[in-house]
């Protein structure tokens, strides 16, 4: 197999079409991500518990709680920024707070500041009886090169 190949496939670089400027990547719709709602800074995104997100205790992993805090956040920010900009997580400090067990998780996020090319948010992500299960807080870069080139999106 050479460098670029893997039993899955392509190891890249990759290139692909989003749906809109805000819709999910392709990470994304593998864990079943949902986009509520993403406008004027504040996004609400859900995710299933699906057997596949489950670690050895049989909790949702850790992992899909974060990606679904990251990506919300991410929502918040599109919902300001120029479509294609491109920008990227520099840092992030999560709280786990309580144990998924079932159902459908909801985060909840925001955009809290904004200096230069710096954009902090926060998610607070919640189970089906409304129970806080993680905290999540952010700062994201938009890069110096503004413009995402190997992307696409539909109708632009």
């Amino acid at each position: 197999m050479s460098e670029t190949q893997h039993k899955g496939g392509s190891t890249g670089p990759h290139q692909f079409q989003l749906e809109s400027w805000i819709s999910c990547a392709p990470f994304e719709r593998l864990l079943h991500l949902e986009i509520i709602e993403a406008q004027n800074g504040k996004a609400t995104l859900t995710m299933p518990f699906l057997l596949d997100f489950a670690q050895g205790g049989g909790l949702m992993h850790g992992g899909a709680l974060v990606s679904l805090a990251d990506t919300a956040v991410v929502m918040a920010i599109k919902s300001l920024l120029p479509q294609g900009t491109h920008f990227a997580t520099i840092s992030m400090e999560i709280k786990f707070l309580y144990p998924v067990k079932q159902g459908v998780v909801t985060a909840r996020a925001e955009v809290i500041h904004r200096e230069g090319r710096t954009i902090d948010g926060r998610a607070t992500l919640y189970n089906e009886e409304g129970r806080c299960v993680l905290e999540f807080c952010s700062v994201f870069k938009i890069a110096r090169d503004k413009t995402i080139k190997e992307i696409n999106v539909k109708g632009s």
